[in-house]
């Protein structure tokens, strides 16, 4: 698979819509998406079924996403909500995208 692994981003993968939320950032996000989907992402997201990708957003260095992380996790439930909804109202999976 291509895509986009070995692409930095923050990311935030979800059990169902309107579910619980895990908000996390990555060097790779194709491997960390794919091991969220195997339950080897983290404990937290394991024990609540955080495996489908709703929001993600690419950025050029590491510092720059971890300062974006560390904000979004700040933010109000619904916040985080209205960012996924205004990028995926259907809260579709994104997976696929990240093979393209």
């Amino acid at each position: 698979m291509s895509g986009r692994f070995g692409t930095i981003a923050v990311y935030i993968t979800a059990n169902q819509k309107n579910g619980t939320l895990y908000c996390g950032v990555t060097g790779d996000l194709g491997a960390r998406i794919l091991s969220h989907r195997e339950s080897r992402g983290s404990r937290f997201a394991a024990k609540h079924g955080c495996k489908r990708l709703v929001w993600y957003e690419v950025h050029e260095l590491i510092s720059e996403a971890i300062y974006r992380e560390k904000i979004i996790k700040k933010w109000r439930r619904q916040w985080k909500i209205d960012l996924i909804e205004a990028a995926n109202p259907d809260w579709r999976d994104l997976w696929s995208e990240l093979a393209e």
